[in-house]
């Protein structure tokens, strides 16, 4: 009797599996309300009320995590929204979001949301304490994973220790994760570290201007799933493509920014270095992103064709440091897409 009914549970997956993977994304009837997520979105809600922070972000369905660019709205994966859904992500990737993950998701996020509803990266205190907001995202360079100048959060093998050192906006989410969450005993966990300023500074400024109104609460929504119109089954099967597509361009100005216009005698194509040593480039990033071994080629087999098509260039004798600069970029590039679902930029 037991195998009959473990045998029947299998067949019903497998049918479920089935209508699942040819259903459209915008036909799933997904919301957060009544979902596994809605007891994730109040826990943030009643952590933010701790603080006394009036602003509460609102919560979209999408493909990735992340809040569109200046907008206070958090995009959670679809998949969370439903167990069915859920398992069959784990089955397609291999992994999915435990509950500790989802909530240190959501703090991070709700970090840019309060940065934009306030827009407190418009302040000239917030400026000298994390930086210029419009400086480019930092992908082609070398993290400090000793440094304690910035927070640890998002501290998985997957994201590793040093996405705070990406960009000021990064920063601040982190810090204000790491103040918002209720557990952390960030005053004696960091109390010896440089970063104990950024984290009294978030601690002070939002005493107060947590109180007030925000100054922007309009929503422009980055691929919500009502506008996803794609079978499920293609949405896993083209996740390698959209990578491609999203990386157009944007890897263009990285690019460049390693492979500056040279001249002389001794200059070597960048594709070249590129295809010479795309198996251990390959290694590296499924080893530090957690993507699969085609979405991480397609990262590289990207590189190398705008690099050609570029006609990029370089000096002999610098192939040392570009091999390492190539290296942090494919990487950086690899997190970012396994993070966000998309490039940052």
């Amino acid at each position: 009797m037991a195998a009959k009914r473990i045998l029947s549970i299998i067949q019903s997956w497998e049918t479920v599996r089935y209508e699942l993977l040819n259903t459209k994304i915008s036909d799933l009837r997904l919301q957060i309300e009544g979902s596994p997520l809605e007891p994730f979105t109040r826990r943030l809600h009643r952590e933010l009320d701790a603080k006394r922070i009036s602003f509460k972000p609102d919560f979209y369905l999408t493909d990735s995590w992340g809040c569109p660019d200046k907008v206070p709205v958090i995009g959670i994966p679809f998949y969370l929204a439903d167990r069915r859904l859920r398992l069959l992500e784990e089955e397609q990737t291999g992994e999915v979001e435990d509950d500790n993950t989802i909530m240190m998701f959501l703090r991070h996020e709700a970090g840019h949301a309060v940065n934009y509803a306030y827009r407190l990266w418009a302040q000239p205190d917030w400026k000298e304490m994390f930086g210029v907001f419009s400086k480019p995202y930092r992908d082609a360079f070398r993290p400090d994973r000793f440094s304690r100048q910035f927070v640890r959060h998002l501290d998985s093998s997957r994201y590793g220790r040093t996405y705070a050192q990406k960009h000021p906006d990064e920063d601040f989410a982190e810090t204000f994760a790491v103040w918002l969450n209720p557990r952390s005993g960030w005053r004696r966990r960091y109390r010896q570290w440089p970063a104990i300023q950024k984290l009294k500074f978030v601690d002070r400024l939002l005493r107060t201007l947590g109180r007030e109104k925000p100054k922007r609460l309009r929503h422009r929504l980055y691929r919500p799933i009502d506008r996803m119109n794609l079978l499920l089954v293609d949405y896993y099967g083209q996740k390698a493509k959209r990578l491609r597509r999203a990386a157009q361009g944007y890897v263009d100005d990285k690019l460049r920014e390693i492979f500056p216009p040279v001249r002389g005698l001794t200059v070597v194509s960048a594709a070249y270095l590129f295809r010479k040593h795309h198996s251990d480039l390959l290694q590296r990033i499924i080893r530090w992103s957690g993507l699969e071994e085609e979405e991480a080629d397609a990262i590289l087999e990207k590189l190398e064709s705008r690099s050609e098509i570029l006609g990029l260039q370089f000096r002999r004798s610098q192939t040392g440091q570009k091999i390492m600069d190539m290296v942090a970029l494919a990487i950086s590039l690899a997190i970012d897409f396994a993070y966000m679902g998309r490039f940052a930029g």
